[in-house]
């Protein structure tokens, strides 16, 4: 029953982010996505993240990305968006909360 908000500020916390980054909202297929620090950290806690979402968000190498557990549209999707980062992105570290 977390706010997006609430999410983002743990994961930050969490990674060793200060809160004092500069946050941007951008929506990327849809979904609404935070951009902390450039491309220090994607988060998007919305519903329905499937590799659509993970090819844009890759595009950006962002150094590292979050998602909701109960965001994926099922196991396959949450499967395909790890692969699909591992091959577009090397570098970025994917969180699944």
């Amino acid at each position: 029953d977390r706010t997006a908000d609430d999410l983002l500020a743990q994961v930050m916390l969490d990674w060793g982010l200060p809160l004092s980054l500069k946050i941007e909202q951008l929506s990327v297929s849809g979904k609404q996505v935070f951009k902390v620090a450039d491309n220090s950290l994607y988060a998007c806690f919305d519903n329905g993240i499937d590799e659509a979402l993970a090819k844009e968000i890759a595009k950006d190498q962002p150094l590292r990305v979050v998602f909701r557990d109960a965001g994926f549209k099922d196991d396959t999707a949450k499967s395909n968006v790890k692969q699909l980062l591992k091959q577009l992105s090397p570098e970025t570290e994917m969180k699944v909360l």
